[in-house]
């Protein structure tokens, strides 16, 4: 009989295992010595040691999951408590105790950890969800469809809940995206439609403005322009394939008649700029007139001039005011001198200073008499009464003989 700590092979060639309860039977082993026998069933505890070794490190290092792990430990326990090896039996039990605990706790974090993902998942779809829901409610059409888009790429990445709970938020979700496509889809077809609406309108003001290109009517031409081009920016912007096209026809027509009148004008601006070097120099040719000396030759020289004034065209309308002015100013120079003139020669105008001024020289001598006499009475306030009367009338002869004088008289 040969035995060892673990074991032993009585005579029979049956193995048997000690334990804690006793010895239990590994088996019979007739071919070969009692110490054959054992290594034997000593190697196969071994090989269960190294199983349960590299099931520890798997448990440990690797993402094993709890119900594979607990499969493994349960085959190699059922092998341990067969008792086909030779060895510490109880030990290897421990270590499955062990093992099993700590895949016990791991599957416990594990779930706590997947509950928690689920929590954070839930969180980010119903956070996805209101973001969404407030999307659908904007008219930044471009900024919002491109995160709605994002939002998608983002749910996608997140874990799925419970399906009703998924299902009802994923619900929700795809409704909102699809309330925005409705709401946005509705904006461009009434886009559309006011770009179709801008560009026929778009199209008769172009027709009208190349019928206006060749018109000669430059004032009333120009101000049907200046209309049709608010009416253009009021129309709004056709579709993006026709507004260039219009525009650059419409531009085109313009461009022709205002061309066509700018030529005119600057033709007419020449000739303008001349007449008012000819006119300059009419005027400063009737201001030598002045003053006027001999009122007939005057008289005759500024119609000579105004005449050769009359023939010429129009001046620049800024310089106008300024050339016409010095004219004015030399004709009303010669009026005033024909006024003075008539005055001076008129005889009924004479004659009636003459006598204006005849009664006052003798209603002065008469006051200065009663004056006189009323200071010989001794009556002086009635003296200073006729007094302040005789400054009256004296003021009224000094400018009656100032008139008469201008009569020659």
């Amino acid at each position: 009989m040969s035995s060892d700590p673990w074991g032993r092979v009585d005579e029979t060639g049956t193995v048997y295992v000690r334990t804690a309860e006793g010895e239990e039977v590994v088996g019979s082993w007739q071919a070969g010595t009692p110490e054959e026998a054992l290594a034997y069933f000593e190697r196969k505890y071994e090989g269960l040691v190294v199983e349960i070794g590299l099931l520890e490190k798997r448990v440990k290092t690797t993402d094993l999951s709890a119900k594979d792990a607990q499969t493994a430990i349960e085959h190699i326990r059922h092998q341990v408590d067969e008792h086909h090896v030779v060895g510490d039996l109880a030990a290897l039990s421990a270590r499955l105790d062990k093992l099993a605990e700590s895949v016990e706790s791991r599957r416990e974090e594990r779930k706590a950890q997947k509950a928690k993902q689920a929590d954070e998942a839930r969180s980010a779809k119903e956070a996805l969800v209101t973001e969404a829901e407030e999307l659908a409610q904007s008219e930044q059409w471009r900024a919002a469809g491109e995160r709605l888009r994002a939002l998608v790429d983002t749910w996608k990445g997140l874990p799925r809940l419970d399906r009703k709970s998924d299902d009802e938020l994923w619900h929700r979700f795809s409704h909102a995206r699809s309330a925005f496509s409705k709401r946005r889809k509705a904006h461009f077809a009434q886009l559309d439609a006011q770009r179709e609406d801008a560009r026929k309108a778009k199209e008769r003001l172009v027709a009208e403005a190349e019928a206006l290109q060749n018109s000669s009517d430059w004032g009333a031409t120009a101000a049907r322009y200046r209309e049709l081009m608010a009416d253009w920016k009021a129309a709004g912007r056709a579709q993006r394939e026709h507004e260039d096209d219009l525009w650059n026809r419409f531009r085109g027509a313009q461009d022709v008649f205002f061309a066509a009148r700018s030529e005119v004008f600057a033709e007419r601006d020449a000739e303008q700029t001349e007449n008012l070097k000819l006119k300059e120099e009419l005027a400063g040719e009737a201001e030598k007139l002045l003053p006027v000396t001999d009122l007939k030759a005057a008289r005759a020289a500024f119609r000579a001039v105004n005449e050769r004034w009359e023939a010429i065209g129009h001046v620049p309308r800024d310089a106008r005011p300024k050339v016409e002015g010095r004219m004015q100013a030399v004709e009303r120079a010669i009026q005033e001198a024909e006024e003075a003139e008539w005055r001076r020669t008129n005889p009924e105008a004479r004659a009636r200073a003459a006598g204006l001024t005849g009664q006052l020289q003798d209603a002065v001598e008469k006051l200065r008499k009663q004056i006189d006499a009323a200071r010989a009475a001794g009556n002086d306030a009635k003296a200073d009464k006729l007094a302040k009367e005789l400054e009256g009338r004296q003021a009224l002869l000094d400018q009656a003989l100032k008139g008469l004088q201008e009569f020659g008289g």
